[in-house]
């Protein structure tokens, strides 16, 4: 499998997770926090270790991950929009 392959797939289970607890009743907005928290915390551990934390650079440094990620969601988003009304329009 490839790094894109087994990144899709745990996004995938990960997204799954998330609709599992906001099945359960849990709110959308507590589930996201979840799971910002909980990524914070495990980027956190990757680099600094379990009795670590992160120096104020490095707290920029997953800042910018973060936001890159969210910004190429969002053109990929935009783009998978743009495609669905072409083709609607063909």
């Amino acid at each position: 499998m490839s790094d894109r392959e087994s990144h899709n797939e745990c996004t995938t289970r990960l997204i799954d997770l998330a609709n599992q607890l906001k099945n359960e009743g849990h709110s959308q907005q507590l589930v996201s926090a979840a799971l910002m928290a909980a990524s914070g915390i495990y980027a956190t551990y990757i680099s600094a270790g379990n009795d670590g934390g992160l120096q104020p650079s490095g707290v920029d440094k997953v800042v910018m991950m973060y936001r890159r990620n969210l910004e190429y969601i969002q053109e990929r988003k935009k783009a998978e929009r743009a495609a669905l009304e072409e083709a609607g329009e063909s």
